[in-house]
């Protein structure tokens, strides 16, 4: 099955055929044209624009070669109460767990990677917005240049959106610097910024690009979902202002994408498709980035350093720790083995299910052991043909790894992640061909729900909030608070970015600050019976009489010395060490100062 081609974006969605530095258009070399013939015509702020969606693409939603972390999705992601850094044992997927539990510091690889990665992208932006911000040197602003900078600034924008969030106040670079060295944003002795300035920085830049952005034409227009249009430039404005508390702003340009009519919910039984190939640039797709096929370029020479390669190999549940041949998830995934790198904490699977039952979002998110173990449709013939009760008593299944079960997991497992068949089928192994997601109307529905519920629009925020539940197929209500908010949201958008910037400035740290204080191992008693040097042995049903799977808890973390937990030096990540070796005008985040 070929990867959809969407028009609109045919040049990036190439990407780069050799090297991810030939979106640096202005160095001399093979391939690439010089600076001073550059930057003269629509057609050179095409491809500038261009190069800068390739290097979103690849430095953020994909992975480019000289990062194999998926830092974007780990550094949002991993500091939630939500999920384990799991993986075959303590130590594994280490320093995604260091983000988990809260012991990382100044040289940890992920927020190392980001935060190169996200200044490589803003240079790309300002390389287009500085050639092109005054039209083209011998005929002034066209309409093409006019929006190829106006996507720029969006883009932009985007990035200093995550840089401001995860390392409060980073340098503001809006131009191409060619001498001197960056302070601090609120350090600058220039234009001092504060934290909050540079959200409301993030939404002027949105604001001000609007009338030069095209409009997606409806909510079938593909091509509108894989670039920067009005729609994402307000939805990203709402949640800059959302950020400051600026409920009113952030409830003006949130309703502007939702009175557009230009996105809607898929319905119900589609809901999973937003995370799969199948559902590509579909209604509820604000902005992804296009990952497109191309039979012309190689697999590890292009299209892996474009996709989401590691992402497969971190997350994708562990065939090895399953009995030899029998693991559950192969005939959906298509065999694409992974390390396991992801757990769903108890508190949470059992919340969700309680709040959702067996709903289309629900089953499309997280699948129960047993689940998993009786009823996946298994590639092993042999299996495939036993029925869900054979199963359940069966060793020709289930969980065989004696030492660490499966770590940093719960009686529920990730599903939402997990590869697809069909995400693969481009180019097999794993390498991972859908979009990669930036925001979807599920989330524009939820912040200006919370916009409205926090400016006492009660009535709005009910609404908003019953449009998701309605789609879970779950009923109205007729009270919505912040309560019910938080927790919609939880599970609506469990593993897309929210979770750790919410709890944060909402102030619900309780539970990362218990983090890696105990994690748990799941365990098959049909391969291992309980030990007697295990700890806190839970039975998934309560008693051993009527369960098979049982999980204990470990510590190791503490019991190597670390000091584990959310301390308030966690609010923002340290500027990494490499950094800061080399800008002496860079000031470290509280707390960070000294490595424990």
């Amino acid at each position: 099955m070929k990867k959809i081609v969407y028009s609109v974006l045919a040049v990036a969605a190439l990407f780069i055929t050799a090297s991810c530095d030939q979106s640096r258009l202005d160095i001399p070399q093979k391939g690439v044209d010089a600076y001073e013939s550059f930057y003269k015509t629509d057609a050179d702020a095409e491809a500038a624009l261009a190069a800068a969606y390739a290097r979103f693409a690849t430095r953020l939603t994909g992975q480019d070669g000289s990062s194999i972390y998926t830092d974007y999705k780990a550094a949002l992601n991993n500091c939630g109460d939500d999920m384990y850094a799991a993986g075959s044992n303590y130590g594994d997927n280490d320093f995604m767990a260091q983000l988990d539990e809260f012991r990382l510091d100044s040289g940890n690889q992920v927020v190392d990677h980001l935060y190169s990665n996200l200044f490589q992208i803003n240079y790309a932006c300002n390389l287009v917005i500085d050639n092109f911000k005054d039209g083209l040197p011998d005929g002034g602003p066209t309409a093409t240049t006019k929006r190829v900078v106006a996507e720029a600034r969006v883009l932009r924008a985007y990035i200093y959106f995550l840089l401001t969030a995860l390392w409060n106040t980073p340098p503001m670079i809006d131009h191409v610097i060619s001498d001197g060295l960056p302070y601090n944003a609120d350090k600058d002795p220039d234009n001092p910024m504060s934290h909050d300035d540079l959200f409301r920085w993030v939404a002027s830049e949105c604001e001000a690009a609007v009338p030069d952005l095209d409009e997606r034409k409806s909510p079938t227009d593909k091509d509108g979902a894989v670039k920067v249009t009005k729609g994402f430039a307000w939805a990203l404005q709402g949640k800059a202002l959302l950020f400051v508390k600026d409920y009113a702003g952030s409830k003006a340009a949130l309703k502007k994408v939702i009175d557009s009519g230009k996105y809607a919910l898929v319905p119900g039984e589609k809901y999973w498709q937003n995370f799969h190939v199948e559902g590509d640039a579909n209604e509820e797709k604000v902005f992804e980035t296009n990952i497109e096929y191309n039979s012309g370029i190689g697999s590890w020479g292009g299209i892996i350093q474009r996709s989401t390669w590691m992402e497969a190999n971190i997350w994708n549940w562990r065939s090895d720790h399953f009995v030899a041949g029998a693991a559950p998830q192969s005939k959906y995934t298509g065999g694409v083995d992974g390390w396991g790198g992801l757990g769903v904490p108890q508190w949470f699977g059992d919340e969700f299910f309680a709040n959702d039952g067996h709903s289309p979002r629900f089953d499309a998110t997280l699948k129960r052991i047993d689940d998993a173990v009786y009823n996946m449709d298994y590639g092993d013939e042999t299996v495939s043909k036993m029925t869900p009760e054979q199963r359940a008593v069966s060793d020709k299944v289930g969980i065989a790894d004696v030492k660490d079960g499966l770590y940093g997991q719960s009686f529920w497992l990730p599903f939402k992640q997990l590869l697809r068949s069909t995400d693969v089928a481009s180019y097999g192994n794993n390498v991972r061909m859908n979009n990669g997601l930036i925001m979807r109307y599920a989330e524009v529905l939820l912040l200006y729900a919370e916009a409205c519920l926090q400016s006492g629009d009660s009535a709005q925020g009910a609404w908003a909030v019953n449009q998701i539940r309605t789609r879970a197929g779950l009923s109205a209500l007729a009270n919505v608070d912040m309560n019910v908010l938080k927790k919609e949201k939880s599970y609506e958008l469990w593993l897309e970015g929210s979770r750790w910037l919410d709890i944060l400035r909402w102030g619900d740290l309780d539970r990362v600050k218990q983090a890696g204080q105990s994690v748990p191992k799941l365990f098959d008693k049909l391969h291992r019976a309980p030990q007697g040097s295990d700890v806190n042995v839970t039975w998934q049903f309560g008693s051993e009489s009527n369960s098979r799977f049982y999980t204990t808890s470990t510590h190791e973390a503490i019991d190597s010395g670390a000091k584990v937990g959310y301390k308030d030096r966690n609010a923002f990540f340290p500027y990494p060490t490499t950094v800061m070796d080399k800008n002496p005008n860079l000031v470290q985040n509280p707390g960070w100062e000294e490595v424990d």
